[in-house]
């Protein structure tokens, strides 16, 4: 018995939906583990992440991943961490405040209250 374009869409639907379901339970059970390994083994975010708590985007890890075609851009230098929170958050004072920032301001904590102790 042949099957009808909009039944094989609908089922494509649902299949695509309980794909989607899956991955998120999935995505939150490795968040879990990540998070007790940090923990566990008291990893910060310099060891994590780079010093300067830099993180790789999949696109950029995917752009620089073997791009032998592109041409060699001149990198900045990494910037220096120059306020954090405690729980291996930075943030080097230029651009865009992150929530974690203005979250403690609007706590009641000043800026220099957050500074990174050198």
């Amino acid at each position: 018995m042949a099957k009808s374009l909009q039944g094989l869409l609908k089922q494509i639907e649902s299949l695509q939906k309980q794909a989607d379901a899956l991955r998120e339970r999935e995505k939150s059970e490795v968040i879990a583990r990540i998070r007790e390994a940090i923990t566990h083994y008291g990893i910060t975010s310099d060891e994590l992440f780079g010093a300067g708590g830099e993180r790789v985007t999949r696109k950029r890890a995917a752009a620089t991943a073997g791009s032998k075609t592109r041409k060699a851009a001149a990198k900045k230098p990494a910037s220096v961490a120059k306020y954090t929170d405690g729980a291996g958050r930075t943030w080097s004072g230029v651009g865009k405040r992150p929530n974690w920032f203005k979250d403690a301001l609007a706590a009641g904590k000043q800026a220099e209250d957050l500074l990174v102790s050198r």
